[in-house]
């Protein structure tokens, strides 16, 4: 019986193991079980670790594979000793692994969605980032950028190599380099985090993509935990520096298991590319007259404070509701890539009718009270609109039309959002959203309260839900500093002006979405069909226009407010 343990170096090149000894749960898998796991145990889910071509095996369609250009670098540039000479060591490393170097580079398709692919080998002395690696990684991405196709990068590496000095270090810049001219050409980068992935790689070309997914329980650090307790002499928390961890703390999208990457992956390289003949919606459907109200005559009187208890509504559908219903291939982005995850902030790409688009919403969760203390009862802390901020940048770069769902009583008021920058973080969106190329469409789906709001408000057409409300401060608020006492709320609603017909009355939104009888929560799955056509007819008027078009109007509209007269205000308290 033959025994494989944790090592990469004793991967196997064709022929599995009789046996496998999973390295986490000392379980005893059958070799052939093993391979058609993925080289996952099936007992405890461990993930054991992959030779780039294994890799490249799992992930690329059958036949579609081609390689890039090889680029030779420097061959031991410091004519490297140690125990033993340099030279003598890559000679070893090639022979050992059947690779040039600790890289792979190659054209692919992934679910039949093309990509440049450059897989990492912590066979081939580690992973270390020499300049052979950087040459390659340059090249790879020089590809993607020449023929326009999206690059993905499968990491694992011990670091820099030592070996070839300062040199190692200047790769770092190099494959920066050549990932920001990606970011300026408007090219999709992914990068999938395999075990080990640290120092230079980590601090460059494996962090810089548009997204980040790991495989469960891979590492990504500058420093090992060895370096960084020896160093700082502190007891490092368990599970430190895993893919679980850095997703909790904001520096991964998202946690993939191995059997669940092409899908995701396959979702991903869509982003951009024509919709598949058999997406489900494929097709978006035309126009449909009276889905955007725009008169506020035809929008149906009601009761300031009716309006209120109606967009607070525990059972009003919610952000990730609509993305269920209104999206296809729809995949929940995570994390500011600073600090922190927020979950009242929810966001990802998907296809609104074929067309992609980037869907981000406040989220309050549903009716049940652990859910919406989990979500924070959608007030989000500065993690939040940083995250929202960094998707609207992606969707900037990648063209993608912008849609976000507003549903918030107001941005968290907490002392730790007041010391991780709270004002900051809601300035820094309004002035992004100003300056962004791309269709933005805002939909007050429930509560719209404050500044909170409005970080995700500044767009090109901005609509309401029939029982929408939209306010500088809620009715309870005004109440208890203007009229000194809490029960004058729904007086403070009326004088607010803050419902549906008198947002769009007063130029505050550009039309009404109309809602089933008795309100969203009555009926989901209506609700969204009535916003998937508003959301179709303003970006069926906003796509035929340019960037430049888009900010000089997005722009003009903000600029009119305060100083141009608005519509009359009638009498009656704002309600009729």
């Amino acid at each position: 019986m033959v025994l494989y343990d944790d090592r990469p170096a004793d991967l196997p090149a064709e022929r599995p193991p009789e046996w496998i000894r999973c390295a986490r749960c000392a379980g005893l898998v059958y070799g052939k079980r093993f391979g058609r796991t993925l080289n996952v145990c099936p007992d405890c889910g461990w993930h054991a670790h992959l030779t780039a071509p294994q890799r490249l095996d799992q992930l690329l369609d059958p036949g579609s594979v081609s390689p890039v250009d090889h680029v030779e670098a420097v061959h031991d540039p410091l004519e490297f000793h140690d125990t033993r000479p340099y030279a003598e060591r890559l000679e070893d490393a090639r022979a050992a692994t059947g690779l040039r170097e600790a890289v792979i580079c190659v054209r692919g398709r992934i679910e039949d969605r093309p990509v440049v692919v450059a897989a990492m080998d912590f066979r081939f002395l580690g992973g270390s980032l020499g300049c052979g690696v950087g040459a390659l990684i340059a090249e790879a991405a020089r590809t993607s950028l020449r023929e326009r196709t999206p690059l993905l990068l499968v990491t694992a590496s011990g670091g820099a190599r030592m070996q070839e000095g300062v040199l190692s270090l200047m790769q770092m810049a190099k494959t920066a380099q050549a990932m920001a001219e990606l970011d300026e050409a408007g090219i999709l980068t992914i990068s999938l985090i395999t075990d080990p992935t640290y120092g230079g790689v980590a601090a460059s070309f494996a962090t810089l993509s548009d997204v980040i997914i790991a495989e469960p329980g891979a590492r990504l650090g500058f420093a090992g935990p060895r370096v960084i307790e020896q160093t700082t002499g502190e007891r490092l928390p368990e599970g430190f520096q895993t893919a679980e961890f850095l997703l909790e703390h904001g520096m991964v999208d998202d946690v993939v298991p191995r059997s669940a990457l092409r899908p995701t992956l396959g979702r991903l390289l869509g982003l951009g590319s024509p919709p598949r003949e058999d997406a489900e919606h494929s097709v978006a459907p035309p126009a449909r007259p009276g889905a955007i109200v725009r008169d506020f005559d035809e929008v149906h009187p009601r009761e300031a404070w009716d309006a209120v208890r109606l967009a607070r509504h525990p059972h009003r559908p919610t952000s990730l509701d609509y993305a269920d219903q209104l999206l296809d291939d729809f995949h929940a982005l995570h994390g500011d890539r600073l600090a922190a995850d927020c979950t009242a902030i929810v966001g990802g790409p998907g296809r609104l009718g074929g067309r992609p688009v980037m869907l981000i919403g406040h989220h309050k969760g549903g009716p049940g009270l652990a859910e919406r203390q989990h979500h924070q009862f959608g007030m989000a802390t500065p993690a939040g609109y940083r995250k929202a901020a960094r998707l609207m940048r992606m969707a900037d770069k990648l063209g993608l039309p912008v849609v976000t769902l507003i549903d918030t009583p107001g941005a968290d008021p907490g002392p730790e959002s007041e010391r991780n920058g709270q004002a900051i973080a809601i300035a820094e969106n309004l002035r992004l959203m100003c300056r962004l190329r791309v269709p933005v469409v805002a939909v007050l789906i429930g509560e719209g309260g404050s500044g909170g709001a409005l970080a995700l408000a500044v767009a090109d057409r901005v609509l309401v839900l029939e029982n929408g409300v939209y306010s500088v401060i809620s009715p309870e608020g005004c109440a208890a500093i203007l009229w000194k006492q809490a029960d004058a709320a729904p007086e403070a609603a009326a004088a607010l002006r803050l419902d549906a017909r008198e947002l769009l009355r007063t130029g505050i939104v550009d039309g009404v979405v109309p809602e089933p009888e008795g309100g969203a929560h009555q009926d989901h799955a209506k609700a969204a069909t009535l916003l998937a056509a508003a959301l179709h007819t303003a970006m069926d008027e906003l796509t035929p226009w340019e960037p430049g078009r888009l900010i000089r109007e997005r722009r003009s509209r903000y600029h009119r407010f305060g100083v141009e007269a608005s519509i009359p205000v009638g009498t009656g308290g704002g309600s009729s």
